[in-house]
């Protein structure tokens, strides 16, 4: 059974995630992932970005997504979310967001999946809905919820086998981004949680020895 959807509201912060259809996997390679991992980016924002798919082939092959600077600094300006957390998993995914401005976390997951969506259909030659339904969201209540949703979205890529134990390299997650340095720049806030910890090291150690559980989070 799933949990009401928490009532949004800027300044606030939400666990965000969805699943596929039937729970049917969304992403089946590399393209798929680096697809959906350029939505939940440069999405935050109603600016439009062009050349998507020159975008996100020059990602896949130098890891980098090469938009236009003027681009990016419009984006940041004008977005309506800051995403500050993120797994990116075969059949569903987690997002930690926080709300800038009223309706924005709507606008912003609207936008998302639409455009993954579409991406899928025209890729898969398929049609109709990929998603099991609207976003689910969790109010973030205290700080305390914040770091262990942290964990529990770092964590995540412990479901699959080839990353258990090595979710610390796992490239559709933001768990390497507060440990090394931050792929993202300005497009992936880290500095709420970070600040609260003397050092990468740390926050690593609490992510791994975290007690987190995922009912915890979703049902």
């Amino acid at each position: 059974m799933n949990m009401p959807r928490a009532k949004l509201a800027p300044g606030e912060r939400f666990h965000i995630y969805n699943r596929g259809l039937e729970k049917r996997a969304m992403f089946h390679d590399d393209t798929d992932y680096a697809r959906m991992l350029f939505y939940i980016l440069f999405l935050q924002s109603p600016v439009p970005v062009h050349n998507i798919s020159r975008i996100v082939a020059g990602f896949r092959k130098n890891g980098i997504f090469a938009a236009a600077p003027e681009t990016l600094e419009r984006l940041i300006k004008n977005r309506t979310v800051e995403l500050e957390l993120f797994s990116l998993m075969p059949n569903h995914f987690h997002l930690g967001v926080r709300e800038r401005k009223k309706g924005g976390i709507s606008s912003y997951l609207q936008r998302v999946q639409i455009a993954l969506t579409k991406y899928y259909n025209i890729r898969y030659k398929r049609s109709g809905y990929l998603l099991q339904g609207p976003f689910q969201s969790v109010h973030v209540e205290t700080n305390e919820q914040f770091l262990h949703l942290s964990a529990y979205v770092h964590r995540n890529a412990r479901e699959l086998s080839r990353w258990k134990l090595k979710e610390h390299r796992y490239p559709w997650s933001s768990y390497q981004d507060y440990i090394t340095e931050n792929r993202w720049g300005k497009l992936l806030v880290t500095k709420a949680i970070a600040e609260q910890f003397s050092s990468l090291s740390e926050y690593k150690h609490f992510v791994e020895t975290s007690g987190t559980k995922a009912d915890k989070y979703e049902t």
